[in-house]
């Protein structure tokens, strides 16, 4: 069964307030944490915001996300919320 669009934003927004509180707990900026996994900070500030094009769930590549937890010296698991299709 398909995950409905609206759990998939709340995943991406959830994964964005995720990304900014960890950011915000090592004292970093955002653009120096994109520059250290790899993005523009554009890239990365819309990532926080949980979307990637205006009205569209953000929806990072794998690598992209272990380079963030990389970065914040986090597991990866911990960025990750809930399986949206729990819900």
């Amino acid at each position: 069964m398909p995950i409905p669009d609206d759990a998939w934003t709340r995943y991406a927004k959830e994964l964005g307030l995720t990304l900014a509180r960890a950011r915000a707990g090592k004292g970093i900026s955002q653009e120096y944490l994109a520059h250290a996994a790899g993005l523009s900070a554009f890239t990365y500030r819309k990532l926080e915001k949980g979307e990637s094009n205006p009205g569209t769930p953000a929806n990072p590549r794998l690598r992209t996300l272990s380079a963030l937890a990389a970065v914040l010296e986090i597991p990866l698991s911990t960025l990750l919320p809930p399986d949206p299709a729990s819900d």
